[in-house]
């Protein structure tokens, strides 16, 4: 391709819109503009780096067993309802009614879809297993889209679908899609971890998420430092460690007067105690009912656990106003002993360890000490509610965890019989009895792994693109006003192209440094070179783009040269 006839608006300054790394060049390297917050249009450089991972995860799809179909974006509300999700998936959806006054919504994930597709068709266990996957896009209402592409509400997906007769056959099922997953990251030139994850609104017993670590990561991800533990903060957990005061000897409950010493902070300063000596009490409501959370004060509440615990759409924190009427208690000096009869609570499993903690005592200004759980006051229930922090032990083993960022490039779930039990999608076994299908959904962000490229590989100067899924292969620079010059160059484009390499030829009527930098900034891996210098020595003059290599060329062998080269660049 000719970058004089190609539409490719590059631009020099940042704008002022792009948060992220990615963001930024991708405007600035003319590969997508904003129609609206979160919506974006894909110009042709961007669109072939589309295409090309699309390419990548098909054939990884193909090879697997998967076959591709394409569902509608447009789905009715029917068949949300019917699975539970029309309200549990809340203000993401897009929804809407047509002329007659049906309600639709645009889809932001297409299980409804897709079992409703099957129920009809899969008779026996004969038709099983079954996996088919669609490359599409969605549309979730996020609402605060950042991150250009990362955080989008719309973008392109591949979303596949497994169905078996049974758990076992889900096991090999996931496991083909989890060895289909790295294979195709690994050719997209992408260095991507598996972690165990939440499943979230999609339900079922099992997930992975796959990530790109960045810093630019909206997730964070605990790794183990001497195994190979790793799991979503959302999911994460980390060994119980007994606290040093463990072996005190019980004491009796004591009031003690803190004038306004409402947090942990001011609590430990005003006492002179450290934090894991006190507890940490927070009031929420978890679809309207009222719950009272316990944490050691050291530690942070995991609200994904907690909601996945309480099966809660809806959980969000008690005003402070509310605290009277709702707890007999105050903001600030809120706790569990003594706490409004009926109200139910929940606390963390270090919380259960605890001897002589400190936690507030329902009235103002005034903190109980020495507290015990067991004697003082009674808990439904112990489970891990905290978030891990960095140095906390790995469940698994000695090893300690960190805590990095990642992007979410992809999702794979174990739905088991969640979408088949509430819409019907059952098979007839060897016996002529009917069995609940047991299902798999698999999701890759196509449009977000190209921004997570962009965020692992890049420099000060622009992109730095996996040759696999680089727009063009090769970009070729001829310099200055030579006629020689340009008729070589004509002739190199011309012996690549038709030896199959992707070359973008810069012949723009711009100053050497312009063609340089945007080069750059648009990461070809390998630039080539030409200027009246070069044709003096007989050299075409090449530069890796990823390691700054520069090499010269003789200009008898440049096709040889080049493959050997876009060989070994990743």
């Amino acid at each position: 391709m000719k970058m004089s006839k190609m539409y490719l608006p590059t631009l020099k300054e940042v704008p002022s819109e792009a948060e992220v790394l990615s963001h930024q060049y991708m405007l600035r390297a003319g590969m997508m503009r904003t129609l609206t917050a979160g919506v974006y249009s894909y110009l042709p450089l961007g669109y072939r780096v589309i295409r090309k991972i699309e390419n990548i995860i098909r054939k990884a799809m193909d090879e697997s067993g998967a076959q591709e179909l394409l569902m509608p974006i447009m789905h009715t509300a029917e068949l949300w309802q019917e699975s539970g999700r029309w309200d549990r998936f809340g203000p993401l959806m897009i929804k809407f009614q047509d002329r007659k006054g049906r309600e639709y919504c645009l889809g932001p994930t297409h299980e409804e879809i897709i079992t409703d597709l099957v129920r009809d068709e899969i008779r026996s266990y004969k038709d099983l297993p079954l996996n088919l996957y669609q490359i599409q896009t969605k549309v979730r209402d996020e609402i605060r889209p950042r991150f250009g592409i990362m955080r989008g509400r719309e973008f392109i997906m591949k979303d596949a679908y497994s169905f078996d007769t049974d758990y076992e056959g889900l096991d090999k099922s996931y496991q083909l899609m989890y060895d289909a997953y790295v294979k195709a990251f690994k050719d997209c030139g992408l260095e991507v971890r598996a972690v165990e994850a939440d499943s979230g609104a999609m339900g079922g017993s099992a997930s992975h998420e796959f990530m790109v670590l960045a810093d630019a990561g909206e997730d964070e991800v605990a790794f183990c430092n001497n195994c190979d533990y790793a799991a979503n903060v959302e999911r994460a957990g980390a060994a119980i460690a007994d606290p040093a005061f463990e072996k005190e000897e019980m004491a009796a409950a004591e009031k003690v007067y803190t004038p306004a010493q409402k947090t942990i902070a001011e609590i430990t300063e005003y006492l002179n105690v450290n934090a894991d000596r006190t507890i940490k009490s927070l009031a929420f409501l978890a679809d309207g009912e009222p719950i009272l959370v316990l944490l050691s004060g050291d530690d942070e509440l995991n609200e994904i656990k907690l909601a996945n615990y309480l099966n809660a759409v809806e959980l969000e924190a008690v005003v402070e106003d509310k605290f009277p009427e709702m707890y007999n208690s105050f903001a600030g000096f809120i706790g569990p002993v003594g706490i409004k009869e009926g109200i139910r609570i929940l606390a963390d499993l270090r919380v259960k360890n605890l001897k002589n903690a400190i936690t507030g005592a329902n009235e103002k200004d005034y903190h109980l000490i020495n507290v015990n759980p067991g004697k003082d006051f009674e808990v439904e229930d112990y489970l891990d509610l905290r978030k891990v922090k960095d140095g906390d032990q790995c469940p698994h083993c000695e090893g300690q965890l960190e805590i990095k960022a990642g992007i979410e490039v992809g999702h794979i779930f174990k739905l088991g019989s969640k979408y088949s039990e509430s819409m019907g999608a059952r098979y007839l076994d060897e016996n002529g009895r009917e069995q609940l299908i047991i299902m798999g959904s698999y999701g890759i962000g196509i449009t977000r792994l190209v921004a997570a490229a962009i965020e692992q590989q890049h420099d000060e100067n622009g992109i730095i693109w996996p040759t696999a899924i680089a727009p063009y292969q090769v970009i070729i620079l001829p310099l200055g006003n030579n006629d020689e010059v340009t008729t070589r160059a004509e002739v190199i484009y011309q012996e690549l192209t038709d030896n199959g390499i992707e070359v973008l030829l810069d012949d723009r009527q711009e100053r050497a440094g312009v063609k340089f930098n945007d080069a750059d900034l648009i990461g070809i891996p390998l630039r080539l070179t030409i200027g009246s210098r070069s044709l003096e020595k007989g050299v075409v003059e090449a530069r890796v783009r990823k390691t700054g290599e520069e090499i010269n060329i003789k200009l008898d062998s440049v096709y040889e040269k080049v493959i050997g080269i876009l060989k070994n660049i990743d």
